[in-house]
């Protein structure tokens, strides 16, 4: 996924992402999820009121501020990028949220019911080492609730075309099903979500493409050509199953 970092690229992608999602569905994500698809997650999940909810990258925190204002849920979005941080506070208003930069892992020591990863696990490089930390800071019987996209590692020709490969490692499914078991962690639910991310992701580029001129005033002609170019290779692997995509819930035994 191409992740906003700042709170500038936020303003500037923000009418060419309303314009992408169905209406009712943008309510500030910074990925390929419908609105919809993070309700059905936090329901998975058990989220409601009182829920202890750890957000691992949780950006500007739009699904973060959504799930915490229809749920009332205890909400701790932790994320690495103090402008991003910045904007989620600001966003969040009144809403019960707290915010903390980190860089993960490791993750905050205190102890979760639920713990949420969305559209961010492909950044993690060690899927092992972040889920032992999930694992620990979880208490016992909590939920750890993510989306992964699920396929081989990147070829090194697939890798110099994708901007910030560095951040993209898919995994496939056994393996990661593998390494939560080791973790203690069984999977509760699945459900795969790869055509209506095929859809949402192509949905973006045309966006993307349409409004180029006036995003690169904002944010560069190079980063809006690594975000076009990004959003058409996503199209591209999800619409030809090169890469699927999942939600999950797992739950600590």
């Amino acid at each position: 996924m191409v992740r906003v970092e700042t709170a500038s690229v936020f303003t500037a992608l923000e009418r060419a992402r309303a314009t992408a999602y169905p209406a009712g569905e943008y309510v500030g994500q910074e990925s390929f999820m419908r609105a919809a698809e993070v309700r059905q997650l936090a329901r998975q999940a058990r989220v409601g009121p009182g829920v202890s909810v750890l957000d691992l990258c949780c950006g500007t925190a739009g699904p973060g501020r959504l799930i915490t204002a229809e749920s009332g849920c205890y909400y701790l979005g932790v994320d690495r990028c103090a402008r991003s941080l910045a904007t989620a506070r600001q966003l969040a208003g009144n809403l019960p949220c707290r915010f903390a930069q980190a860089h993960l892992p490791p993750l905050p020591a205190f102890r979760f019911e639920v713990i949420f990863l969305l559209e961010t696990m492909l950044a993690f490089p060690d899927k092992a080492a972040l889920i032992s930390e999930v694992t620990r800071v979880l208490e016992p019987g909590g939920r750890f609730a993510f989306t992964v996209e699920e396929g081989r590692p990147l070829t090194e020709p697939e890798r110099a075309r994708m901007p910030g490969a560095d951040t993209v490692w898919p995994v496939e499914l056994a393996e990661l099903t593998g390494v939560l078991r080791d973790a203690g962690l069984t999977v509760t639910w699945r459900q795969e979500w790869s055509s209506a991310h095929h859809a949402m992701a192509t949905a973006l580029l045309r966006s993307y493409q349409a409004d180029s001129p006036q995003i690169a005033g904002q944010i560069g002609t190079q980063a809006t050509v690594e975000l076009i170019t990004a959003h058409q290779l996503w199209s591209d692997w999800l619409g030809s199953g090169r890469v699927r995509k999942f939600a999950m819930v797992a739950q600590k035994q």
